[in-house]
């Protein structure tokens, strides 16, 4: 019974003749997931008597191999192996599983390369580097046997004190739009039978929670729904063509995500036309009973998920185990919906060849992890993703300085170089122990049963080795650390001062300890209500700047901070985000000069916790107060802006021309410009275009960020960008809640930065009212 591999079949047909074949224990094994560690004996090993009792039946999803069992690249695909071996010989129908991991930054896994977070992937402004991390993603995740990847995320974030910003894009829906279309093209290629299934997430808005709290309340009206937090997902389904969804945890409006049939039928599969496969964030299908409490019980759970939509359990079976059994025999749900959700995930593994080639060549797979080409992509990527916020001419650093001390709670750590979902800091206080970042050797580990956490690290470099390997032997390099990132221990600060007093430049390296566990300062379920520097960092910042010795502040964050006091006082400031594995290196190669820094913010900075939200694309009415405009004791303006970066070099903006004074809403019209680097040495720009609609029928944003391009640029030589764009991507809804472009006058800008604007003109827009399709990209060429 089953399918074989020789057939000319469709894979509707195929997967119609499966579930006719199918008793109801096989079609609900489909419908959910199970830990990989449940299936594992020590070793690690695959357990055929664990097996037989646990999914005797099949089952849709294996639960995170790597994340579960923590094994080696040849062990997990050995395990992966031997659950497809069971599954094919040992199960009735011999259906294969669908092994599930994470890979927001780089695959989740021991000894896979690590990249930098998704917030500082945002700040290359460069999806073609985002697509060539998701290429490494893809082979390796492929090469140990995995096939759907939870990630992206998707979501426009609004709110810094949310711990999840970090896994982020950022504020602007189009910067999130081109960075998650890139990153969908490389994990799942031109066909998914070599690709990795990648997932939208998280449907919808959940970056804007009541008081930045994870899992709060969404307030967001329908109309800028759709505007600005929908933008990316629609993108994802219609341009992308992404193979999997993933609900919100959050409600709006007073129904849960995952129990909202309006969102999940009406809108995203109806309206947006998705056909995929929509998966259940890990342990939503309870939640709308133990969290929301719109559900009695698991049993009306389950009914409420399925009727919404959701096709599949994770992490693990158990909404969609008995108590959707016990509801179909109560008659409380249809079997029409238990055998669409079925049929989808079945066509699923069709398409991805699972039944033709559900196992991997085990020999080998190391070979490509880590290897020296995609640990250079990864340095690559952290150089184009630090931010130079502020120089006051301290920058580049000589490299025949007498002594440097490097300060902080990050400067000899590689633990805060990772985020959240990096490998081994997700795992942090589930299977694994923290680094003693308090020990001469910041690699020196606590001794745990499964090993060390230092051999759950890929190689490293953190920002003190960095800088040490670039300077001589003559040049004195000290280290302090001066205190951790949330204790309030102030032993050390002494100690971290008398370094400064003694050196030419002090290297302050502060910012976030990103993870899940306690402790931790940013990351999943980690929401803070102060975005300032944790703990008594600041203190530390202050009686180092007390020395009079010249500083350099150099953030690890996972969010924007309110750094006020730092911009008034501090001559040169630099975000690295969270910069994996090689942003030590990549960090002192900036601060040297041997790289040009050339990220920008894909977020505004506040100057407090109490100006949140701050963006750039608020409404005309906000961002200010009438009639004084500014708070009683602040600017409204946000410390640093949407798009801000600075460089070693300078860049002159001149002859912009737009091609259509003219346009009718079918129109393309094209914006071009000249770029010149008028300074001493070679640098990247972000060129950006923004788009403003001055008056309309209904309020529109003061700008919106249409298209952008990273050029590079040799001192003295100069490129022309060209942005061509259809009318129809300024289309809004109008007051009927249609789409639609509307004639008027259109202001172009284009800038460095949201606020460093060096070329406007504008175009009319003639014609009637017309009726609008989505546009999600302007096409872009440098000559």
């Amino acid at each position: 019974m089953g399918i074989t591999a020789n057939t000319n079949q469709s894979i509707s047909d195929l997967a119609h003749d499966l579930l006719g074949q199918m008793t109801l224990d096989e079609k609900l094994a489909q419908l959910a997931g199970v830990w990989a560690n449940m299936l594992i004996d020590a070793g690690p090993t695959f357990s055929a008597l664990k097996a037989q009792q646990i999914i005797p039946s099949g089952i849709g999803h294996i639960s995170r191999i790597a994340g579960s069992v923590l094994p080696r690249p040849e062990e997990s695909a050995t395990i992966a192996n031997a659950i497809q071996k069971f599954l094919i010989e040992q199960t009735r129908l011999g259906i294969p599983a669908l092994v599930h991991e994470e890979s927001c930054a780089g695959y989740l896994a021991r000894e896979a390369t690590t990249f930098p977070q998704a917030i500082g992937l945002a700040a290359t402004w460069d999806p073609d580097l985002v697509e060539a991390m998701c290429q490494v993603i893809r082979l390796q995740m492929r090469s140990v046997g995995a096939h759907q990847t939870l990630a992206p995320d998707l979501d426009v974030v609004r709110d810094p004190r949310w711990g999840r910003v970090e896994e982020t894009f950022g504020e602007d829906p189009y910067l999130v739009t081109q960075m998650g279309k890139a990153y969908i093209k490389g994990v799942q290629g031109s066909d998914l039978r070599s690709g990795i299934a990648a997932t939208a997430k998280h449907f919808v808005a959940h970056g804007w929670p009541e008081g930045g709290l994870n899992w709060g309340p969404v307030h967001v009206p329908q109309r800028e729904l759709r505007e600005v937090f929908l933008m990316p997902f629609r993108a994802a389904v219609q341009d992308a063509h992404v193979a999997t969804v993933m609900n919100a945890y959050h409600e709006m409006d007073g129904i849960p995500c995952g129990g909202s049939k309006e969102l999940l039928v009406d809108l995203l599969r109806d309206e947006i036309g998705f056909q995929g496969v929509l998966v259940s964030d890990y342990f939503t299908i309870d939640s709308l009973a133990h969290y929301h409490h719109v559900a009695a019980d698991k049993q009306e759970a389950a009914c409420m998920a399925l009727e919404a939509g959701i096709d599949v359990e994770l992490p693990g079976v158990d909404c969609y185990g008995d108590p959707l059994r016990k509801a179909l025999e109560a008659g409380q749900i249809d079997m029409d919906l238990i055998d669409a959700a079925v049929t989808r995930v079945l066509k699923m593994k069709l398409d991805m060849g699972l039944f033709e080639n559900p196992y991997v060549d085990v020999h080998g797979v190391i070979n490509v992890f880590n290897t020296p080409e995609q640990r250079e992509l990864s340095l690559h990527i952290a150089q184009k993703s630090v931010v130079l916020i502020k120089n006051d001419g301290l920058l580049p650093l000589r490299d025949d300085l007498e002594s440097i001390a490097v300060i902080g709670p990050g400067a000899n750590s590689i633990r805060m170089l990772q985020g959240d979902y990096h490998y081994p800091s997700h795992l942090e206080g589930l299977f694994l122990k923290e680094v003693n970042q308090d020990s001469p050797n910041p690699n020196q580990s606590i001794g745990l049963a499964t090993g060390t956490f230092l051999e759950h690290f890929v190689p490293s470099t953190t920002v003190f080795q960095g800088i040490k390997s670039l300077l001589s032997p003559q040049t004195k390099v000290t280290y302090e650390l001066g205190c951790e990132v949330l204790a309030d221990n102030r032993s050390r600060i002494a100690a971290a001062v008398e370094a400064a007093r003694k050196s030419q430049v002090a290297v302050l390296v502060c910012g976030d300890k990103s993870g899940l566990a306690k402790g931790a300062t940013c990351g999943e379920s980690i929401d803070r209500a102060d975005v300032g520097l944790p703990g008594i960092q600041q203190e530390l910042l202050e009686a180092v700047y007390a020395t009079g010795t010249p500083i350099v502040l150099v953030l690890l964050s996972g969010r924007p901070l309110a750094i006020s006091w730092a911009m008034d006082h501090i001559p040169a400031i630099m975000d690295a985000w969270l910069p994996a594995q090689e942003g030590g290196t990549a960090i002192a190669q900036i601060l040297f000069g041997q790289v040009n820094p050339s990220g920008k913010l894909p977020m505004s900075f506040p100057r407090t916790s109490g100006q949140i939200p701050v963006y750039y694309n608020h409404k005309v009415s906000g961002g200010r107060s009438h009639w004084h405009t500014d708070y009683v004791d602040l600017s409204t303006k946000p410390l640093l802006s949407f798009g801000h970066g600075l460089s070693y070099t300078q860049f002159e903006y001149k002859n912009l021309a737009i091609s259509k004074r003219e346009a009718q809403a079918h129109d393309v019209v094209t914006v071009s410009l000249d770029v010149e680097n008028v300074g001493p040495c070679v640098g990247d720009e972000v060129v950006q275009l923004y788009l403003q609609d001055p008056v309309s029928t209904v309020t529109r944003p003061v700008q919106e960020l249409k298209g952008f391009k990273r050029v590079t640029l040799h001192s003295g030589e100069q490129k022309t960008v060209r942005f061509e764009f259809p009318v129809q991507i300024m289309a809004f809804y109008n007051r009927q809640m249609e789409l639609v472009v509307e004639p008027g006058e259109i202001v172009v800008r284009v800038g460095s930065s949201s606020t460093d604007i060096r070329l406007s003109g504008t175009f009319k827009i003639v014609g009637p009212v017309t009726a609008a399709e989505h546009v999600f990209t302007s096409a872009v060429s440098v000559e």
